[in-house]
């Protein structure tokens, strides 16, 4: 199914761009150089590209416009730009990969199999991205280590040996349940927990020779050849998963368990281990003062563990910029930057990663000490990632822990799937979108941004609505949406908080947004970073560039009254704003301690706007809702 949908690609790329309204321009916040300047777009698979790697890329190259958007972490996410007739932005990056799900793009795409950042890879991982033609598109980023994270301290406590091999990590289970504490646990209700825990348990059946084999086959498939799961390697894998989930002591329920609860009963020493990435075990041993350690997949013997891996994420680079010889030239500068020993450091931000380039030596932390063995032998498996894979191991590992399938059951099922895959958001039309608004952002906003604002403004019915962070993941096209293509229209993991606000309070919560702080601290580091409001509108003064101060500020086109009181819905997420490695700009403690108690409970800024658009059937009109003056 997933390769007839691709045939049709190039027939949709001509009708979505005769759509009316349909952007199809560059998406950069200037189309053409500035003087000398040269204007790069880079799209972002999630916020934390912004913790330390686009400053830093800002500071290094004075004379590049660059425009930053968060995007989304999928292939499917790109090709819907190209379905609808968009252009690819200069450089993308993409955590979830595959050559499968890629091979669609590829078109669109440089072949940076002959330039010098290529060079600097050890040829082992370049390989994998090696098409059949030849071709390398994409590079990958230093490498996420994603295991099992263990609470050493309580392990100590108990007198319990760290495990360092498959039936020792069952015996601490059981020992940590007789003493009334979870063995292991995890975040179940998600898709990735469902792919690197089912790959995890057989990993040297993967690594195999008819692993790598059926691998192979599977990630070069074609329109007219579509592969299944072999008979070999994947029915032991099923086998090896049916009997971890029993030793894991899988629960009723445990399927629908999400990261926040299951990691704070893990921080809490009432779980000894669970899966998690070295970059959160680096994290909470800062925050917490507990010592968090690394475990493999443990195989039978210790010579048998691994490390499940993945790169941070993959880039790549359009096919437009070799166009113009000036700009291909800045954009290959600008990835060797990133790929360097300082760059690829930028990207971490100080966790542990391993690194997939000749040039660039990362030490791992502290929290690696008990999978060295695993790092000097070589046993780094890279996950097999395609969104199906993703998709159909969720579905059936959640039936496997449910009681509906033993290994048999999933095994028929997975492969009955990965041959006919339909994503079920990717179906159904919900509404046809009558106006586009684009996310290029001027000197009144991003109107795309505005518009997601205005909508969600309009189904909570409050006087006012913030959103900081990135909002807009890309412009709102005419046409035709799907529940996948709202989703991919607004940035991820955005919370909501709803409550009453005094107009002072208003004004501090848009200084804190906005204004550059006393010791340098800034919040805006690019305007697409500015706040988005509805219902409100602000002014900002531009002191130097990235630098802003908050000046006047309305409600409905009047000034704002600081005695008033106000209904507010704040919509974003802190990562990058509050965290000393990111903006290092808190929100004032009084109001953000107000802010908790109006925390709607586990609902998503994607859940709202697509309630709301299932009764207002459109994206709203925009708002000019900042002006941006300028005094350098």
């Amino acid at each position: 199914m997933r390769k007839r949908i691709t045939r049709l690609l190039l027939i949709a790329v001509l009708v979505a761009a005769m759509l009316t309204g349909c952007a199809s321009q560059k998406p950069n916040a200037d189309q053409s150089a500035k003087g000398d300047r040269i204007a790069i777009s880079m799209y972002m698979w999630d916020r934390s590209m912004f913790k330390q790697l686009s400053p830093w890329l800002e500071q290094k190259f004075p004379d590049i416009d660059f425009t930053f958007v968060q995007s989304y972490n999928s292939m499917e996410y790109y090709k819907d730009l190209m379905a609808r007739g968009e252009a690819m932005p200069d450089i993308i990056t993409c955590r979830r990969f595959s050559l499968n799900d890629a091979a669609p793009l590829s078109e669109y795409l440089m072949d940076l199999s002959k330039t010098e950042v290529a060079g600097i890879f050890y040829s082992s991982y370049l390989e994998v991205n090696r098409e059949t033609n030849g071709a390398i598109r994409w590079l990958p980023m230093c490498a996420e280590v994603d295991c099992t994270v263990a609470n050493k301290d309580l392990f100590d406590q108990y007198g319990i040996p760290l495990p360092t091999n498959y039936a020792e990590f069952v015996a601490a289970i059981d020992a940590f349940e007789e003493k009334g504490i979870k063995g292991y646990q995890t975040d179940w209700y998600y898709d990735y927990t469902g792919l690197e825990t089912m790959q995890g348990c057989a990993i040297p059946e993967l690594m195999s020779l008819e692993g790598t084999k059926w691998r192979m086959e599977y990630e070069s498939e074609t329109e007219d050849n579509q592969v299944g799961l072999d008979e070999v390697v994947w029915p032991r894998v099923f086998e090896k998963y049916e009997q971890f989930l029993k030793d894991v002591r899988i629960q009723p329920g445990d399927d629908e368990l999400k990261f926040s609860v299951v990691t704070e009963a893990f921080r809490a020493g009432k779980t000894a281990m669970f899966r998690n990435t070295a970059a959160m075990a680096d994290i909470i041993t800062a925050e917490d003062g507990t010592n968090y350690v690394m475990l493999p997949y443990f195989g039978e013997t210790s010579d048998d563990n691994w490390l499940l891996t993945y790169p941070m994420c993959q880039l790549a680079v359009a096919k437009s910029v070799e166009e113009d010889e000036a700009k291909k030239d800045a954009v290959l500068e600008v990835l060797s930057a990133i790929f360097s020993d300082e760059g690829q450091k930028h990207v971490a931000a100080g966790t542990s990663v391993l690194s997939y380039n000749k040039e660039v030596k990362i030490t791992p932390t502290a929290c690696m000490e008990y999978v060295k063995d695993c790092i000097d032998s070589n046993h780094l498996y890279m996950r097999l990632a395609s969104t199906e894979v993703f998709a159909i191991s969720q579905d059936v590992s959640h039936k496997m822990m449910r009681g509906e399938y033993d290994a048999k059951g999933a095994y028929d099922d997975f492969n009955a799937q990965i041959t006919d895959y339909k994503n079920p958001e990717a179906q159904e039309v919900l509404f046809t979108q009558e106006k586009a608004y684009s996310n290029d952002f001027g000197v009144h906003g991003s109107a795309a941004a505005s518009s997601l604002m205005n909508t969600l403004r309009a189904e909570s019915g409050d006087q006012i609505a913030i959103g900081y962070a990135s909002m807009a993941s890309s412009s709102i096209y005419a046409g035709e949406y799907s529940m996948q293509q709202v989703k991919w229209i607004m940035t991820f993991r955005n919370a909501i908080y709803r409550g009453e606000y005094t107009g002072e309070e208003v004004r501090r919560i848009m200084e804190w947004l906005v204004n550059v702080k006393e010791g340098g601290s800034n919040p805006i580091h690019h305007r697409n970073q500015m706040p988005v409001t509805s219902g409100l509108e602000f002014t900002v003064t531009e002191t130097e560039r990235g630098k802003f101060h908050l000046e006047e500020i309305t409600v409905d086109g009047k000034p704002l009254d600081e005695s008033a009181t106000y209904t507010v819905m704040l919509v974003g997420a802190d990562t990058y704003l509050e965290h000393p490695t990111f903006c290092n700009c808190p929100m004032p403690e009084d109001i953000k301690a107000k802010r908790e108690d109006y925390y709607v409970n586990d609902y998503s800024s994607q859940e709202f706007i697509a309630q709301a658009l299932g009764k207002t059937k459109q994206f709203l009109e925009p708002s000019e809702y900042v002006t941006i003056l300028q005094k350098y």
